[in-house]
């Protein structure tokens, strides 16, 4: 079994770039990027649903929090049954509630129903990450899986990016309350086009090796590769859900779930409301809703380049300086930027710095953001497990990841009505300082090993100082 088991990882590990790897990589970053557009296409449209629906803080805070608290079910759920039933069929299945329940979102006829669907996309959301993260992972060679996953992960940026764009075109094209719906079912087309490519795509050798099916492994290697390539299975342990918290894994699951929760409170309580802060922020006189919205979408359009430019740093950097580092500059960068939005708030609208403080702390963080824990939250929980159980660990993380996004869209409304807005955002720096103390503990640095490597060794390395080389 050692021979051709280290055929199939060597081959792996090796290989060069082919247009399997390029389909594969390109089909899983367009899962991330749909999850970015909804991300930023409701936080536009959350303002006319409001004033079309006139929900509380409670309610509207529920609005926001249902696609991630969705998102919870799905990445639990489908990663483990990814483990068990492979990566293509859920990597397939997983679209399609996204495409249904985007359109059924845009029907919705009161609060409830809304909410409703809204948390059954995202159910198709959260099963996207382990399932994109899994295979991305199992296929891509070692010298180039960090930075190939990173890339992937950062069309979340370009979802983002557009998503805004397309809100504010929906706003110029259709300036009516009910433009939130034209908003909500704007993602259905690129979705559907996904969702016919994804059915073509080989499964995962490693999973097929790692399931009796040594003979697929082997012909869908032979098909990427141009070569005869061997498949054996790992070297099976404990596979079971429990395995994530044993001795062996535990601190690999502290170090994927964590930060991964700290992070998300940060991220999608400012980045959800993003336009919703400008507006009370720096557009109070820009006239009545229709034209604060206008205005605060636009703004919300020009910071969201700084996530673009965040990710590319991440790109570059990810295989210099090592995962963990990269997540520990990414924290303190966004406490940083967190604290300048506190003082901001606090400030008086007309005081000389207060516009540049506003857009100052949006910018840098949304630049360390995704320069560092968006990115690696991602990448670190596909490396950290074995195959058997890569897709559970990994919708662990994600679902942890997405609690805290639902503690983040629904509290940032609810403590902004009690303690006002510098007070709120202030309470985010201090998450976001426990993502940077929780990653200095626990971190285990995967830049440069193997996937056979990780997952044979008796437990985790030591990492290295951050700011070692």
């Amino acid at each position: 079994m050692a021979a051709p088991e280290a055929a199939m990882d060597h081959a792996l590990d090796s290989a060069r770039l082919t247009p399997t790897h390029w389909k594969i990589w390109l089909l899983s970053a367009m899962g991330v990027y749909l999850d970015g557009f909804d991300l930023f296409i409701i936080a536009v449209a959350l303002p006319l649903v409001a004033a079309d629906f006139k929900p509380d803080a409670t309610t509207q805070g529920l609005i926001g929090a249902a696609a991630p608290l969705g998102a919870v079910i799905g990445a639990v759920a489908v990663g483990r049954l990814a483990d068990r039933w492979g990566r293509k069929v859920m990597f397939f299945l997983d679209l399609v509630f996204f495409v249904v329940f985007s359109v059924l979102s845009g029907l919705a006829w009161d609060v409830a129903s809304l909410i409703a669907f809204r948390f059954l996309l995202g159910v198709g959301i959260g099963a996207d990450y382990p399932l994109s993260s899994s295979y991305v992972s199992e296929f891509m060679p070692a010298r180039l899986r960090g930075r190939m996953m990173v890339a992937g992960f950062s069309f979340q940026a370009l979802g983002s990016l557009s998503g805004a764009g397309v809100g504010l075109l929906v706003l110029l094209l259709h300036p009516t309350p009910d433009a939130w719906r034209f908003m909500l079912m704007a993602g259905v087309i690129p979705a559907l086009l996904v969702v016919m490519m994804r059915s073509t795509l080989p499964e995962s050798p490693r999973w097929c090796a790692n399931n009796g099916r040594c003979d697929e492994a082997s012909a869908v290697l032979t098909s990427m590769l141009g070569t005869a390539v061997a498949a054996a299975p790992e070297e099976e342990g404990d596979t079971s859900f429990a395995a994530l918290f044993s001795r062996r894994y535990i601190r690999r699951t502290i170090l994927s779930t964590v930060p991964w929760f700290l992070m998300d409170v940060c991220l999608y309580g400012v980045g959800f409301f993003t336009p919703t802060i400008l507006a009370a922020m720096a557009f109070t006189r820009a006239g009545d809703l229709m034209s604060r919205d206008i205005a605060s979408t636009e703004g919300a359009v020009v910071l969201d380049v700084f996530l673009v430019v965040g990710f590319a740093l991440a790109i570059w950097l990810v295989e210099r300086w090592g995962r963990i580092r990269l997540q520990l500059v990414g924290f303190a960068g966004m406490t940083v930027g967190l604290a300048l939005l506190a003082i901001s708030a606090g400030l008086p609208g007309d005081a000389p710095l207060h516009l540049g403080l506003i857009f100052g702390g949006f910018a840098l963080f949304n630049l360390m953001v995704n320069m560092g824990p968006n990115p690696t939250t991602f990448l670190l929980p596909a490396e950290l497990f074995p195959t058997s159980l890569r897709a559970t660990g990994h919708g662990l993380a994600a679902a942890a990841g997405k609690v805290g996004a639902t503690v983040g869209v629904f509290l940032l409304p609810v403590l902004r009505d009690a303690w006002g807005l510098c007070p709120s955002l202030a309470a985010v720096a201090v998450f976001s300082l426990l993502g940077f103390i929780v990653t200095w503990a626990f971190g285990v640095e995967t830049r440069g090993r193997s996937l056979a490597e990780l997952t044979t060794a008796a437990g985790p390395r030591a990492v290295p100082s951050p700011a070692a080389g």
